[in-house]
């Protein structure tokens, strides 16, 4: 029997598999893995995640991957988390900057020691810079600083110079940084292979340059006057108490250690207590050294994170059937059926196979031999045999599964007018259905403007007299196509309105993305998921007129970092012709509105496969613990 051809491999296979020898050998460990996937490049636990190569890669394609993979090798090497939670501040800006220039550090040391590593790492720094939006820069408002330190820092350590197109931002914020911080910056140089010594210097540039306003490590001001006056009495302090939590850590590993030699339940309990007792003690302490502040997010209070609304008197949260006539809606809706009709083999497909695999997932079992449920036809022969024999019911377990919504919140700017919009109807349209059909509650949102430039709200801020900085300055409009208790037959008309003239206007992505979430978090559901599908970063140009260019992705930054960082919500996002992946910590970018059902369906198949976001959190933090195995 002759045997089938050996099927041949993508010519980029032979690049990822030396790739993944590079990457282990430069990092030191034969136990790391490396994924390629759309996302972001980044590290999580033994697995480096790159950028998923062309089937054909172009020779700078490869020289930016294998940037990403010497970047991520080096930060396995060289950089200690424990130092880094240590040292580096808890959030906002200073801990943005303080991260940027460590991982100029953690480059530079690569870029120092190989010439063909400096390279790559340069060539996927100017791949970072390639958009262009800094190249002429002339407000500091629209200039990263993180990113110009880092560049700066870079240049200072490896003498390599910052790309062409981000020239005029390292210009633009250099001035006021070497005034500032200049000294910080010549010891930097010195001490760029002790991680610790710099990151102290780092800290010490943050005070320098007023983003942080911290006087010492875990210290309040007196205990700071003291040691200024007597520096070698508080260099003994600082090693005592390093001594003592070293002591306090071994202590806690032994205890650990024997419990687990004993009953594994007794030894998870234990360690549970000890944890407990541990966070309680944390904020006991915390609340001795430092003032009390509430926890303050910026989905609830965005104004305590700098970003501001002049008014909300004119925004409004709508149904599609209040902003159309039924009639149009009808009309609407003949034509998306229409488009349906063309889409709808593709799509379908897709559809039936995640239909497939959450069906897969249900478990479904059926108690036998009961007395009262749907006539079991299978044991109908006893009757046969004996009519005096008892009929036989059965009846199917509920599963736990259905105990999930979707949200798929869809931008409705004006850019994506057209085929865009249309393809992103007919997905959700399907998507619902099928969803729908397995038990799976899904929500589909819109999020727009009311007006064009500003609306009544930049009307009023005319008539104030123009006063500075006023912050968003438009009327959102927030449309609920489909709510996620409604059937899917009700609302199929309202996801016509899409298709509507004059609807689509601009997009502020923040606002209805916490806006989408608030509704999750109100849901029953255990586990929430929001899908957000976005052609383009924020823009209003009313908005954006009066405040700097980076205002509304700032707070977009703020909220998507709230999402998946704190909250049970599980949040992926689909770009059209937009790479979101350097906004969402879970993404993918398509070139196409005809890729759209297809991403859609994958993403959705990819969270289903997993385990909640909850359970994913539990697990890990019981392997850090040591209770639970890899």
């Amino acid at each position: 029997m002759a045997q089938s051809p050996k099927r041949k491999e993508s010519p980029a296979e032979p690049f990822k598999r030396v790739l993944g020898l590079a990457v282990r050998a430069i990092a030191g460990n034969s136990e790391l893995q490396v994924a390629y996937s759309a996302g972001k490049p980044e590290i999580d636990g033994k697995t480096v995640h790159l950028p998923e190569p062309s089937r054909m890669p172009s020779p700078r394609e490869i020289a930016v991957i294998r940037g990403w993979a010497d970047s991520l090798a080096l930060e396995a090497a060289v950089h200690d988390k424990k130092i880094h939670r240590k040292l580096a501040p808890s959030a906002g800006p200073a801990r943005s900057v303080f991260e940027a220039v460590e991982r100029a550090r953690v480059e530079a040391l690569g870029s120092l020691r190989m010439p063909g590593m400096a390279r790559n790492l340069a060539a996927k720094i100017e791949d970072l810079y390639a958009h262009g939006q800094y190249a002429n820069v002339k407000d500091r408002a629209e200039a990263p600083l993180e990113d110009a330190l880092s560049l700066i820092v870079r240049e200072r350590l490896s003498g390599l110079p910052p790309p062409k197109t981000a020239q005029a931002l390292v210009d633009l914020w250099r001035p006021w940084i070497e005034e500032r911080a200049g000294k910080s910056l010549e010891l930097m140089e010195s001490l760029y292979e002790d991680q610790e010594a710099f990151g102290r210097v780092l800290r010490d540039m943050l005070r320098q340059l007023d983003l942080t306003d911290e006087v010492a490590e875990g210290q309040p001001d007196e205990e700071n006057a003291e040691d200024q006056e007597n520096p070698e009495a508080g260099d003994q302090q600082s090693e005592s108490a390093e001594e003592a939590a070293e002591g306090q850590q071994q202590a806690s590993e032994d205890q650990l250690a024997e419990g687990e030699e004993g009953d594994s339940e007794d030894s998870t309990d234990l360690a549970d207590a000890d944890q407990f007792e541990a966070e309680v003690e944390g904020e006991e302490e915390a609340e001795t050294t430092q003032p009390w502040r509430p926890n303050i997010s910026v989905l609830d209070n965005p104004e305590a994170f700098g970003y501001r609304v002049f008014t909300r008197a004119y925004d409004e949260e709508v149904a599609a059937e209040d902003l159309s006539t039924p009639d149009e809606l009808e009309r609407l809706r003949t034509f998306l059926d229409k488009e349906l009709r063309a889409l709808s083999g593709a799509v379908a497909r897709l559809a039936n196979r995640l239909q497939r695999k959450l069906l897969a997932q249900q478990n479904r079992a059926w108690e036998f031999d009961l007395d009262e449920g749907m006539l079991d036809p299978a044991r109908l022969t006893r009757v046969i045999i004996d009519p005096t024999h008892p009929l036989s019911f059965k009846r199917e377990r509920d599963t736990d599964f259905r105990d999930t919504v979707v949200t798929l919140l869809l931008d409705n700017s004006g850019s994506m007018r057209g085929r865009p919009i249309m393809v992103a109807a007919c997905c959700a349209d399907i998507l619902a259905r099928t969803l729908e059909r397995c038990g799976v509650k899904v929500e589909i949102l819109g999020f727009t403007t009311r007006a064009w430039k500003g609306g009544q709200s930049r009307e009023q801020w005319l008539a104030a007299g123009k006063p500075p900085n006023p912050g968003r300055l438009n009327d959102l409009r927030h449309i609920i196509y489909k709510s996620a208790d409604a059937p899917w037959r009700r609302a199929k008309r309202n996801l016509a309105l899409m298709m509507r003239e004059g609807l689509l206007k601009e997009n502020i992505d923040g606002e209805a993305l916490a806006w989408a979430h608030k509704r999750l978090l109100a849901r029953p559901e255990q586990r929430r998921i929001l899908m957000m599908i976005s052609d383009g970063a924020p823009v209003d140009d009313s908005t954006l007129s009066v405040n700097s260019g980076s205002y509304l992705e700032q707070h977009l930054r703020q909220v998507i970092h709230e999402i998946e960082t704190r909250s049970p919500v599980e949040l992926i996002a689909i770009g059209i012709g937009h790479d979101v992946t350097r906004y969402y910590k879970r993404a993918v970018t398509i070139t196409d509105p005809s890729e759209l059902a297809g991403a859609m369906t994958d993403k959705l198949v990819e969270l289903f496969e997993e385990k909640p976001k909850e359970v994913r959190g539990t697990i890990r933090r019981l392997r850090d613990r040591g209770i639970l195995l890899h």
